[in-house]
């Protein structure tokens, strides 16, 4: 009788509105962080509202978020920075996450030594996450440390062997240290994985062209326009293209 009084009081159960807000608030963050993609402008106005009814962190990472698509590209990377450094003891796998958000912010802003640092901080919380190793080695390559490019590549090469996006990138790495045999060598592997792949066509074409074999070259450039005509790498295709056909007297 005791029991079952004490059940019906809300005693002897565990508080419905503390799971309840915390239900509400994810709901509001994965909400908010679609928007941001969707719709930045308004994704950052809402997070800012949300903020001052004790949206957190949430709301902080959303708003972060938002800037990035509004192209405040150096304004989001430092919010993520500072975010990163509050829930890190909490959180690692978040922090880490932010982190690398961040780094890639920096890369959009062309900032690729700030990148770098926000990468290496997020691989000091997770050396064997391998996009983070693929991110900080796009960094360095930008950068022209081509050398330290290779290492990272290296070592997400090592622990994911079968993937021709960390190949393709090695290859161009290699070609820029004219370590041309070894960038034949990565991106021949990458193609044999993935044959449609349209950074390994132009980066072979490449590789093709320094080789003398312009037909080559024109044949994998042409493909990477006839694929994906609209993508970035046909824009990189087209314009190789036309040097290929620009006559020298």
């Amino acid at each position: 009788m005791r029991f079952a009084l004490l059940v019906f009081l809300g005693l002897l159960v565990a508080p419905a509105a503390p799971r309840a807000q915390a239900v509400d608030k994810e709901r509001a963050y994965q909400a908010c962080m679609r928007l941001a993609e969707e719709a930045p402008d308004e994704a950052f106005e809402e997070a800012l509202a949300w903020q001052t009814r004790n949206g957190g962190w949430a709301a902080e990472h959303c708003a972060a978020v938002a800037l990035i698509g509004l192209g405040q590209h150096g304004e989001a990377a430092i919010r993520l920075e500072a975010l990163a450094s509050r829930v890190e003891r909490k959180e690692i796998r978040l922090a880490t996450e932010i982190l690398a958000q961040a780094g890639q912010a920096w890369q959009l802003a062309g900032e690729m030594v700030r990148a770098v640092a926000s990468q290496s901080a997020a691989l000091e919380l997770d050396p064997r996450n391998i996009e983070l190793l693929i991110d900080r080695g796009i960094s360095l390559a930008a950068a022209r440390n081509y050398w330290e490019a290779i290492d990272d590549l290296n070592r997400a090469a090592d622990l994911d062997p079968a993937r021709a996006e960390i190949l393709i990138l090695r290859a161009s790495a290699y070609k820029m240290v004219d370590a041309v045999d070894l960038a034949r060598a990565d991106i021949g592997r990458a193609m044999a994985l993935e044959p449609r792949n349209l950074e390994g066509l132009l980066e072979r074409g490449i590789l093709r062209r320094l080789d003398g074999d312009d037909a080559g070259a024109r044949e994998d450039w042409l493909e990477v326009v006839t694929l994906a005509p609209d993508s970035a790498a046909a824009k990189a295709a087209r314009a190789n293209l036309e040097k290929l056909d620009v006559k020298v007297e």
